[in-house]
C-alpha cells in the first residue's frame, strides 16, 4: 500500500502514556479484569493477547472510559477525552444507519466541529486525504451498508485519522478481514507508532503480534505478564495462561489464530 502523501494525521506527535494502578474492572460484581499494574509508555506500541473471556476488551473499554472503574485506576496522564480514539469490536458498531462513507469518516472531527457543526473545505478535504490512506479514495458517497467487512474497516481507520488522536485503542481490529486490508492497515499502525503515538490492539494471532508489536500484555483476566513481545510470549507464560482459562472453563492453546 502506497500511502498518500497529504494525508490526515502527518508529522510528530506527542503520544499520552497511560498508567494501571491495582485496576479492577466488574460486571455485576464479579470481576473481569482485577489487580493489573503496569503502564504503557508514550509512543508505544502494545498487543493485549490471551484467552477467551480474558477481560482483554473490558480493559480496552476502561481505559477508553466506557467502562467503568470497581477498584484502584487509570492515570491517563491529563489525557482529554477527545486524545483518545477508540475503535471497538465490529460486531458492536451499527452499519444499518443510512451514512455514507465520507459522513462517516467525518465524525473523526467532532471535536473540531462539534455534534451540529458545519464542515469546512480543509476538513472536507481531510477526510478525502483520509480515505484515499487508506485505499478508498472516490468512495466518499457510497453508502457504509453496502461495504466488504474490510472495506468498513479502512473506512473506520480513516475516521481515526481524522481524529488525529495522541492514544489508539483498537479491539480486535483485524478480525474477519481479508489478508490484504489486515497487511494494509498493519502498516498504519507503524505509521502511527513511527509518529510517536500510543497504539493498544487487543489481538490473537500471536505471530502478527511477534512480528508487529514491540511491547505486549498477556492477560487472563490478571496480568501473566507484560513487557517486551519476546519476553512475554514465552511457553512458560502461554502455559500459565491456558491454566487460567480452564480454571474458568475458558479452554485455550496458546496457538496463532488465523
Amino acid at each position: 500500500m502506497t500511502f498518500a502523501a497529504a494525508d490526515a494525521g502527518a508529522g510528530t506527535i506527542a503520544g499520552g502514556g497511560i498508567a494501571l494502578s491495582g485496576l479492577t474492572v466488574a460486571y455485576d460484581r464479579r470481576p473481569a479484569v482485577r489487580d493489573v499494574d503496569g503502564r504503557f509508555a508514550p509512543g508505544s506500541l502494545t498487543a493485549v493477547v490471551g484467552p477467551n473471556g480474558a477481560g482483554k476488551s473490558t480493559l480496552i473499554k476502561a481505559i477508553a472510559g466506557t467502562l467503568a472503574v470497581a477498584a484502584g485506576r487509570i492515570d491517563r496522564g491529563g489525557l482529554a477525552p477527545c486524545h483518545l480514539g477508540y475503535l471497538p469490536q465490529a460486531a458492536e458498531i451499527d452499519r444499518s444507519f443510512p451514512l455514507s462513507v465520507g459522513d462517516t469518516v467525518l465524525l473523526g472531527a467532532w471535536r473540531r466541529t462539534g455534534a451540529l457543526g458545519g464542515v469546512d473545505a480543509a476538513t472536507a478535504q481531510e477526510a478525502r486525504n483520509a480515505l484515499a490512506t487508506v485505499g478508498l479514495a472516490g468512495m466518499g458517497r457510497r453508502p457504509v451498508g453496502a461495504l466488504s467487512s474490510g472495506q468498513f474497516q479502512r473506512v473506520l481507520f480513516a475516521r481515526l485519522l481524522l481524529q488525529d488522536a495522541r492514544v489508539i485503542l483498537l479491539d480486535e481490529p483485524f478480525n474477519a478481514i481479508d489478508s490484504r486490508t489486515t497487511g494494509d492497515l498493519l502498516d498504519l499502525l507503524r505509521r502511527w507508532h513511527g509518529q510517536g503515538r500510543t497504539v493498544i490492539a487487543v489481538l490473537h494471532d500471536l505471530d502478527q503480534v511477534r512480528a508487529v508489536f514491540p511491547d505486549t500484555l498477556l492477560i487472563a483476566r490478571e496480568a501473566i505478564a507484560w513487557g517486551p513481545t519476546g519476553a512475554v510470549l514465552t511457553p512458560a507464560n502461554l502455559l500459565r495462561a491456558r491454566e487460567a482459562a480452564e480454571a474458568w472453563d475458558a479452554p485455550w492453546s496458546g496457538r496463532t489464530v488465523a
